[in-house]
């Protein structure tokens, strides 16, 4: 009897086979839009660019945020960067590897896009600073040190700190530890711009305390979205800068400067 019913049990397997071998139907791809939203999906997923507000301000409450804000940046700073992290004058890995096939034109369309973007910006968050250290990072980005040779933020970011057209950042909504950090890579050399490098001589001239007073007195300062990098600013600029130069028609061309 047991030899039947194995027999039985052999063919059934052999069968088997045969009964599940159609062929499954191809799944359907995602078309996905050709815009340049979706084309710089790599870059907003670290540079959130207001695609998640809610997220950005519970970041920014805890302060553990550390990329920074790119979104509304001025063009030329944004392209003057990428091009950096393109040729070495910056270091960071992933940016180096997301920018390095890409050609001068499609790094400017990139950065337009950014520039052209506003999202609200998340309030301050927490702070560790005392109140000492709060007004020493005031007097410095608004008034400098006239003994250090250092001059104020506002004197080259614009009186509300949020840049100047074509090519200065905004330093209003950047991160406390990334200020920091890139104060870092001026003094070690591992972050560079068109000589003369402006930032690189101030961060030189700062003491540890001073670039921990004056970072987190810039990451308190509450920003509106609503302010745009100004058009122009006084000059010449109280210290000499090879990406922001006085007489542009006379300078080599701008590779890129400050944070």
């Amino acid at each position: 009897m047991r030899k039947p019913i194995l027999a039985i049990c052999l063919a059934a397997t052999m069968l088997a086979p045969q009964a599940y071998a159609a062929p499954a139907k191809p799944v359907a791809l995602k078309e996905l839009p050709d815009t340049m939203a979706q084309r710089v999906a790599a870059c907003t997923a670290c540079h959130t660019a207001g695609a998640n507000v809610k997220a950005d301000a519970q970041a920014a409450a805890r302060g553990d945020v550390y990329f920074p804000r790119i979104a509304g940046k001025p063009a030329g700073y944004l392209y003057n960067q990428l091009r950096n992290f393109r040729e070495g004058r910056r270091h960071y890995a992933m940016m180096t590897y997301m920018t390095e096939q890409l050609s001068d034109a499609y790094l400017m369309e990139i950065a337009e896009y950014f520039a052209s973007l506003h999202p609200p910006y998340p309030a301050p968050g927490k702070t560790s600073a005392t109140a000492a250290m709060l007004e020493r990072g005031r007097v410095l980005a608004l008034q400098g040190d006239p003994q250090k040779k250092v001059p104020a933020c506002v004197a080259c970011h614009g009186d509300k700190l949020t840049g100047v057209v074509p090519a200065i950042p905004g330093l209003v909504g950047l991160p406390r530890d990334y200020i920091n950090a890139q104060f870092g890579a001026w003094r070690d050399k591992g972050r560079r711009a068109h000589a003369p490098d402006c930032m690189a001589d101030i961060a030189a001239r700062l003491s540890d305390q001073d670039i921990a007073a004056v970072s987190g007195w810039l990451a308190q300062q509450p920003a509106d979205a609503a302010i745009l990098p100004a058009e122009t600013i006084a000059r010449p600029l109280p210290i000499a800068c090879g990406s922001a130069p006085d007489n542009p028609a006379t300078s080599a061309p701008r590779t890129g400067g400050q944070p």
